[in-house]
């Protein structure tokens, strides 16, 4: 298949965002901006437990504005934890930042910690992108996970993801004895069709993570996406199935083991079922995001009607052929879970 965009375009978030943004409580002043922390003095590349490179480098500022920065820090995990009060967050310090270099909004990761236990958590900094943040929108709406965030201007501030990287899982964690393959299988499905219907695309296997959850006869997986950058962006309609990239064909021949054709559908039609009810739901704020979206612009004109195309043929629908743009394929796309639920 044709290869994933090398450099996709970054898209500033418009007024008409930022106010839905804010209508829905997304929008806060936030006590340090993204460009602050570019202002590191020196960096050392990060290691993993077996002394890899991660691709992430701990960066270090100068003593004279550590100590402030820190405090700065805090205080927006503050403002994602509890809503701000630092009452709560006084035995919290700031533990390590990392900087990854690479992608498209050259993350930020602080890590906080609490110097009660040692327990620690972590949060990340980027720059603000209105493909990322429609993508962070519709994982909140439509998926089984929540997800928060908060914006100011050009800084975005997510909360981190937990899981096992799928990369890794694939590599260790599926060698491991007793893992529940069919559920492991199951669960790939149900993310590749959730993944397909909302248009994430790029979900190759180090842009997801799997959550595992101790039930009381066995173990329960979720693929979690962590990537939202390629949120209705690229026009091949393949690049929105995790099933036909190459890092995920571990996950893919467990399918083709475990799962035939007919369960297979069962498990689509469960998730677009399930998404369907999640839209009902948030009807009116889906609806005000689409709006907003339709009069965006988050794409290039040969990539939406290569993908407007794709669709029309995939499901026999003309309708999509008239799409103007990415918000309008999305909200064609929405639509018909309702069309099939009704």
């Amino acid at each position: 298949m044709n290869s994933i965009s090398k450099k996709k375009l970054s898209y500033r978030i418009t007024e008409e965002l930022f106010i839905y943004l804010e209508d829905f409580g997304r929008v806060e002043t936030l006590p340090f901006r993204y460009q602050d922390l570019l202002r590191f003095n020196f960096s050392v590349p990060l290691l993993d437990k077996l002394g890899k490179d991660t691709l992430w480098e701990t960066v270090f500022y100068q003593p004279g504005e550590t100590e402030e920065l820190n405090q700065r820090l805090v205080q927006t995990y503050a403002l994602m934890k509890v809503e701000g009060d630092m009452r709560l967050m006084e035995h919290l310090y700031v533990d390590r930042i990392d900087f990854c270099p690479f992608g498209n909004s050259k993350p930020f990761r602080i890590r906080i910690k609490n110097q009660f236990n040692d327990n620690y958590d972590y949060y990340y900094v980027k720059l603000a992108d209105a493909s990322r943040v429609y993508g962070l929108e519709f994982e909140d709406l439509l998926s089984p996970n929540r997800i928060n965030f908060l914006v100011d201007a050009d800084t975005l501030v997510e909360e981190h993801i937990i899981g096992i990287p799928g990369d890794q899982f694939a590599k260790i964690n599926l060698t491991e004895p007793g893992i529940n393959e069919t559920r492991l299988a199951k669960e790939f499905i149900k993310f590749n069709e959730r993944c397909f219907v909302r248009l994430l695309g790029d979900m190759r296997s180090y842009n997801f993570v799997i959550d595992m959850t101790l039930d009381f006869d066995d173990t329960q997986f979720r693929f979690r996406a962590i990537d939202f950058d390629q949120q209705s962006y690229e026009g091949r309609k393949a690049l929105y199935l995790p099933q036909y990239f190459k890092e995920n064909n571990p996950y893919v021949d467990l399918c083709v083991k475990f799962i035939n054709k007919e369960t297979a559908k069962q498990y689509q039609l469960e998730e677009r079922s399930l998404m369907a009810r999640r839209l009902k739901i948030a009807h009116f704020r889906l609806a005000a995001l689409l709006e907003v979206m339709i009069q965006d612009t988050v794409s290039l004109k040969d990539k939406t009607e290569q993908l407007r195309t794709e669709l029309a043929e995939h499901y026999k629908r003309d309708a999509f052929l008239k799409c103007k743009n990415m918000g309008e394929i999305m909200r064609l796309s929405l639509n018909m879970l309702l069309e099939h639920s009704a």
